[in-house]
């Protein structure tokens, strides 16, 4: 199992309403791209300084449904959206080893 992890860190100017835009077209993902197994998206609730403000985690059976879902033309929409929106975005990927 392949799991993907991406944080945004949203432009300060970005208003609320457009972060939650963002965040449920991120959830719709789910239910439109077959490729995914699973997915959590959520808002950041503690506001630390190092806190990113959305964070995703999304699970695949493996390298080749996470291409399938990162070519996908609604995910590469929200992609762009996401990277329009913010002064900083991360990413791990990994397979489980358990």
């Amino acid at each position: 199992m392949l799991t993907h992890i991406v944080c945004w860190k949203y432009r300060d100017e970005i208003s609320d309403d457009v972060r939650e835009q963002h965040r449920a077209k991120l959830r719709g993902l789910k239910n439109v791209i077959s490729e995914v197994l699973d997915m959590r998206v959520g808002a950041d609730v503690l506001h630390l300084e190092r806190s990113y403000h959305t964070g995703l985690i999304a699970t695949f059976t493996d390298e080749i449904a996470l291409e399938a879902y990162t070519i996908h033309p609604l995910h590469e929409e929200v992609a762009l959206m996401g990277k329009d929106i913010s002064a900083n975005v991360v990413s791990v990927d990994f397979l489980a080893t358990d």
